[in-house]
């Protein structure tokens, strides 16, 4: 699957610029900019081009029949919309009992433009005590991957500057609907 994965990639133009970083079992992954369907399709050929299956949460209206066997298969957990304390519970036990597990969210939350991030990602790296890896798409170099690993450090407002400023030049396939949240918009020049 690995070879057939970064395969499609080269035959689309994409390629995996940075993989997973050694030693790092268990992560929060987030996932931006996200604007398309396409960054799911992308993402997860990038993941497989690594050997890696990630999780990834859904909202459970989603797995209806027969769609619902797929998801399934590509790792999707169905979950109530918005981040709860019952879901943070349940994904930190999930990744507790496993070796292996790289759960994708995508802090927008929405391919729509949504006016600030989702909290959800950090509350679950904090909570399960692991780190989160920036994995990103750029539409305009056609490079995607995993870029730094953060620890989060209790301070949700200066971790999410560090964050945001890695996303800051990323372009996502529709720039429109790509925002950081209000607080952090200002360029840096």
């Amino acid at each position: 699957m690995k070879r057939i994965a970064g395969l499609l990639l080269k035959i689309m133009g994409w390629r995996i610029t940075h993989p997973i970083p050694e030693g790092i079992t268990k992560a929060v992954v987030t996932m931006a900019p996200h604007t398309s369907n396409w960054d799911f399709v992308f993402g997860r050929l990038g993941f497989a081009s690594q050997g890696v299956q990630p999780k990834t949460i859904i909202k459970k209206e989603s797995f209806f029949f027969p769609l619902g066997i797929l998801l399934r298969a590509l790792g999707a957990i169905p979950m109530n919309r918005g981040f709860s304390t019952g879901t943070v519970k349940k994904i930190t036990e999930m990744m507790e009992e496993s070796d292996n597990f790289f759960l994708i969210i995508t802090p927008e939350g929405t391919r729509k433009l949504s006016k600030n991030w989702k909290k959800g990602f950090y509350f679950v790296a904090s909570q399960a005590k692991v780190p989160i890896i920036l994995g990103f798409l750029d539409y305009k170099t056609k490079t995607g991957g995993l870029g730094p690993v953060i620890y989060p450090s209790g301070n949700y407002e200066e971790d999410l500057k560090i964050i945001e400023d890695f996303y800051r030049d990323k372009q996502p396939k529709y720039p429109e609907l790509f925002n950081l949240s209000p607080q952090n918009l200002k360029k840096t020049s």
